[in-house]
């Protein structure tokens, strides 16, 4: 919940969880397939067609913020 809302206090929206899992507080049986045991600690992040290099540069930014993970120069 904490990275949730440092993301929504930058301005950037993410959500809680898989898709497949939208609504459920049960792990997603893709991320258990893939070996991730924790929904909890997931975020979904959504690209379309609007979406433009420097939204994902922004959001990476961010992440790497929110992580304490200095962005490559």
């Amino acid at each position: 919940a904490a990275q949730l809302i440092r993301f929504d206090s930058l301005g950037i929206a993410v959500s809680a969880g898989s898709a497949c899992s939208s609504g459920s507080l049960k792990t997603s049986h893709v991320l258990q397939a893939i070996g991730y045991p924790h929904s909890g600690e997931v975020i979904r992040v959504s690209i379309g067609r609007e979406t433009r290099e420097a939204d994902i540069e922004r959001f990476l930014a961010a992440w790497g913020e929110i992580a304490g993970v200095k962005a490559a120069a």
